[in-house]
């Protein structure tokens, strides 16, 4: 692909916006060589501003989002892509939410701009199970594990029970939640259809992928690796 043509598709700027940059001697290669409009080079060699580009097609990252956001390009309010590079929204596919989150919920949120990937994750029939920190408003009647566990659960305007989901408690008003479906809101009407209100509501872990140590706020790329473990455990 041509150079100008790849820098533009990655997000970087338009095609006339991408040629400002050359002229600027600011796309150049990593040993310091200066690329023009018809250079060619290998994309992990190229460098904007001294930085790597973005990865190919393919690029999945991970975001631990903050209350507050919204997982949308045109929300009034904010958006997560105000946490992130704003080049990932203008990119040729764009990087987007796999699933989303609420405003209110934080913790785990993927994106990326592999279509198949995101359709693998969120598939019903994947059964990727999510793993949810709870706060609730009041404490835990001590039967809730074995309601969840039991896949009879009904929720309000739903005609068919949740599949079973595990439940351990960590204190009188904290839980974590695994479940392996994405209903609307459901961990919230779970909870609700048991006598309880959810407070706060932070997903923790995609299938064998945590959060590890980031902060809140904060996302970083990942490795084919890291992305593989999504479909483990």
């Amino acid at each position: 692909m041509r150079l100008i043509r790849l820098i533009a598709n990655l997000g970087y700027g338009s095609q006339k916006d991408v040629k400002s940059m050359l002229r600027a001697g600011r796309v150049r290669l990593a040993d310091g060589t200066q690329l023009g409009e018809n250079s060619t080079a290998e994309h992990d060699d190229i460098r904007i501003d001294g930085q790597k580009l973005d990865p190919p097609a393919g690029l999945v990252a991970m975001l631990n989002k903050p209350a507050g956001y919204t997982c949308s390009t045109s929300d009034p309010g904010k958006i997560v892509y105000e946490l992130l590079p704003w080049r990932f929204m203008r990119r040729k596919p764009i990087v987007a939410p796999v699933g989303r989150l609420d405003r209110d919920t934080t913790g785990l949120l993927l994106l990326t701009d592999d279509g198949d990937f995101s359709h693998r994750v969120t598939a019903p029939k994947a059964k990727i199970a999510k793993t949810y920190l709870v706060q609730l408003a009041r404490p835990l009647n001590g039967d809730e594990a074995a309601i969840f566990a039991a896949g009879t659960l009904m929720l309000r305007s739903e005609k068919t029970p949740l599949a079973p989901a595990e439940l351990d408690v960590l204190g009188p008003t904290t839980a974590r939640l695994t479940i392996s479906e994405g209903r609307y809101h459901q961990a919230k009407r779970m909870f609700a259809a048991v006598g309880n209100h959810v407070e706060s509501l932070q997903r923790t872990r995609i299938g064998g992928l945590d959060l590890g140590d980031l902060a809140e706020g904060q996302w970083r790329m990942l490795s084919p690796a890291e992305a593989a473990r999504v479909f483990e455990g």
